[in-house]
């Protein structure tokens, strides 16, 4: 346990005594190294905490004392599944040997009730320093912020532990878990009250029903977001270093479980939503008077803090939800122990008998908050990284004034180099020649990094990441050295504004390094990819020295449903083989592609979403067969192609699999928000160069006397194609704002609209300039043709219109729900 303010060591209560030398002998022979006879044995509690009693057990031997600490159910009746000690153990035991997560060690559990009265479990005691209030008035304001850093440092651990690979895979439920929470505290409440106990807080009920008609829509397929929980995540349980500020020991794991990640996130941001509640008789939950003290993060600056350290964005809207979830959970615990304290069984003292007015204080708070939703932080909430500056400066989706000086830049150099070359490339590509690089592309890509437009994609908060994986060694960088090889760290939203003027033409993207598939695979390997992975395959890519394929969609059947997918990844010792076969696989056509992120399926009898895996293979690998092109109304897309691949006793080593077995749905999720969002962007670009193409052809050509642009047919259809582009535009704007602010599972419904508008938008206003280009539309002389073809591909490719049809109807018909 720890060194703490000697104020939360207390003697034995006269109700929780126990037999000291019945457990001396049961410590004795089960403990190893336990200090054998004629060791003594004293008690005394912790005086700090409510729910499980805690004791610390000092052991005399000859002079030298051994500390421990035993954690035990309290006595008398207990509502149903609390106070599981055993539990406890369990993910104590699970943690401590085989995560990063800092855990006390566990010794043993007893389950027999004859030794002292209730189960119990013993664990290491650790020295620390333990505070007891958020405020942390004992600290200097300088002093302040590494602790909560560290405090936010240590949730991300915890969420990042992989329950399967530890053995808590059924330590419990991970679907619908916020509508089962708010049953489980309904039920737990409803257990404390009523006749022969407290009476009913008419504020709980009210805040009750409001939980259960504004539950967040949970996806109990994918499973998203959920993991481990920690249940009472606060600064209190926690155990920090002596003097660093790093947590040693996250304590009081009794709530712990399966589930909503968030709910952790929420409760552990009380301070910032609630005053302390002193008049109530505990300070320990808020910042006295609540005012945040100089030092501590404002609760934007925490919140970004966890998002950069766990790689996941916040929750948006559902904010208030979580928050109001953790003052209800926290009002009916505290029922619960001034029921007990009633009884004679609450440890905590004070606190226990003030249990009731705390609840009602947490429960008309709560109130309070969802009607004023000032729980949400504030819109400066944003990746870490973002510069201040140019988001204050932009007004509604427009481009700030750095993402508009890029633009411009980015404008010229395609009117310059690209366009004007583009007849190159593609005479290149339909010669004999075609599956070869045109020079010339080469020498693009070197004058894009000199301009400092190269891998424009990479997001804000992987911009350092990336910048670290290139330039491994700081010390050989050049006097007066700037990176040109990591972007700008843009926004999604930013990032827009650039990705539509490369799609106005086919040949760009890969000049800047924006390619697809390669920026998905990229993605993927910043995200997920291990030190070695990286070295070996991102370094590289970064530097568009390589490229790359994804290999997921294969014929025999429907990959629309990821589930569908037969190619199987089979463990073999210290490898993994691979055998299916693959179609559609982009960029594995490309003479410099050399690596495969290849999706199939390493355990056909998990649960539906813990089946897939993801790993790497080198095209070169015996066994992988890249068969044929396949074309798109005749366009086979060369150099870069799209490819039908075997893969036949493919052996990889078992150090290719991306993040862990069953993991696969986990990746494809995070690859799908940003990578396939980048397809409406450039489809916007595509639609304006069409509908530029349509005004200056109906300018040039005449028809029975007069311009095609004095028609008042095309006058009607060029208007209805500018609508068209600007609705898109938004449309495609809105959800890359979305996902800044809220991430993947938010932005989805905004991701879907914008995956069903961006193709059928950039096809609309496509035919209308073939229509206006005649015979000439539709033929190899006009680059229209092959946009149209690519357009219509990403209809299928982007996932199946009717795929995003109904996430955006599900979406709508739960709102009428609510």
């Amino acid at each position: 346990m720890v060194v703490a303010p000697s104020s939360i060591i207390e003697p034995v209560d006269s109700n929780q005594i126990f037999d000291e030398n019945e457990l001396l002998r049961y410590l004795q022979a089960h403990v190893k190294d336990f200090p054998q006879p004629p060791a003594k044995l004293s008690v005394f509690k912790f005086g700090h905490g409510q729910s499980n009693p805690t004791f610390l057990l000092k052991v005399d031997l000859f002079g030298t004392t051994t500390r421990y600490v035993l954690r035990k159910k309290p006595p008398g009746i207990l509502l149903q599944s609390a106070h599981a000690v055993e539990r406890e153990y369990q993910v104590l035991a699970a943690l401590g040997t085989k995560t990063n997560v800092p855990v006390p060690r566990v010794h043993c559990l007893c389950t027999d009730s004859n030794v002292i009265g209730t189960p119990f479990y013993v664990m290491e005691y650790v020295e620390g320093r333990i505070f007891l209030e958020p405020s942390l008035q004992s600290l200097n304001p300088k002093e302040r912020l590494p602790i909560y850093q560290a405090m936010a440092r240590a949730l991300a651990a915890i969420h990042s532990a992989d329950v399967d690979a530890i053995g808590l895979k059924k330590y419990g439920r991970r679907d619908n878990y916020c509508k089962r929470q708010v049953e489980r505290w309904a039920a737990q409440y409803s257990a404390s009250t009523g006749v022969g106990k407290p009476d009913v807080d008419p504020a709980m009920i009210r805040l009750m029903e409001w939980l259960r008609n504004n539950i967040p829509i949970e996806d109990s397929q994918i499973e998203s977001g959920t993991g481990l929980v920690h249940g009472d995540f606060r600064i209190d349980n926690l155990v920090f270093h002596p003097v660093e500020a790093r947590v040693i020991a996250v304590l009081d794991w009794e709530l712990s479980t399966l589930g909503n990640q968030w709910s952790d996130v929420a409760y552990n941001c009380m301070p910032y939503n609630i005053s302390d509640l002193r008049s109530a008789g505990s300070a320990s939950y808020g910042f006295v008077n609540g005012i945040k003290p100089d030092g501590i993060p404002s609760q934007a600056e925490y919140l970004a803090d966890y998002c950069a350290m766990s790689g996941r964005p916040w929750p948006g809207q559902s904010w208030t939800f979580y928050v109001g979830l953790s003052l209800f959970r926290m009002a009916a615990i505290m029922a619960g122990v001034y029921q007990r304290f009633l009884q004679g069984n609450a440890a905590g003292g004070g606190r226990a008998s003030s249990g009731g007015a705390i609840a009602h204080t947490l429960a008309v708070t709560a109130l309070e908050i969802i009607k004023s939703d000032m729980a949400m932080p504030s819109r400066s909430l944003k990746q870490k990284g973002t510069d201040e500056q140019h988001v204050s400066n932009r007004i509604g989706f427009s481009p700030s004034a750095r993402v508009e000086e890029m633009k411009n830049k980015l404008v010229a150099f395609m009117e310059k180099y690209v366009y004007p070359n583009e007849e190159k490339f593609e005479e290149l590509a339909v010669s004999d020649k075609r599956w070869t690089i045109h020079p010339l592309e080469e020498e693009l890509k070197n004058l894009a990094k000199a301009e400092g437009l190269w891998n424009l994609w990479i997001p804000v908060d992987s911009a350092a990441k990336a910048s670290k994986i290139l330039y491994e060694d700081e010390a050989s960088k050049p006097q007066g050295f700037v990176d040109r090889l990591t972007g700008a760290g843009l926004s999604n939203l930013e990032y827009g504004h650039l990705c539509e003027v490369m799609g106005r033409s086919l040949w760009a993207p890969q000049i800047f390094n924006c390619n697809a598939p390669d920026t998905g695979n990229m993605e993927v390997l910043l995200r997920y990819g291990s030190p070695e992975q990286q070295r070996v395959w991102l370094k590289p890519l970064l530097e568009g020295k390589i490229r790359s394929g994804f290999a997921m969609t294969e014929p025999q059947v429907a990959s629309s449903d990821a589930t569908n997918i037969a190619c199987s990844i089979t463990r073999h010792g210290k490898d993994y083989i691979i055998n299916g076969r693959k179609w559609w696989t982009s960029g594995a056509m490309d003479p410099r592609c050399q690596l495969l992120i290849v999706m199939g399926k390493t355990d056909f009898k998990a649960p539906m979403h813990k089946q897939q895996s993801m790993i790497l293979v080198d095209v070169m690998t015996p066994g992988v067969k890249i068969l044929r092109p396949l074309t798109v109304f005749g366009y086979d897309d060369a150099p870069h192609g799209h490819a039908e691949v075997i893969f036949e006793d493919v052996r990889v080593p078992a150090t290719n699999l991306l993040l862990g077995e069953g993991r696969g749905f986990e990746i494809a999720q995070g690859r799908l928000g940003p990578g396939r969002l980048h397809h409406c962007m450039r489809l916007v670009g595509v639609a304006e160069r069409a509908i530029q193409m349509m005004v200056k052809r109906a300018v040039e050509r005449k028809a029975f006397g007069k311009s095609l642009s004095e028609h008042g047919a095309f006058a009607s259809e060029v208007a209805e194609c500018r609508l068209d582009i600007e609705q898109a535009r938004l449309t495609v704007l809105h959800a890359a704002n979305q996902l800044d602010l809220y991430g993947n599972k938010i932005a989805r419904g905004a991701i879907a609209m914008a995956k069903v508008a961006a193709p059928r938008t950039a096809l609309r206003v496509l035919d209308s300039a073939i229509q206006v280009h005649g015979g000439g539309g539709v033929c190899s002389d006009f680059v229209l043709a092959h946009l149209w073809a690519a357009a219509r591909t990403l209809r299928i490719a982007d996932g199946p219109d009717e795929v995003h049809v109904g996430t955006i109807a599900k979406l709508e018909i739960a709102k009428s729900r609510l």
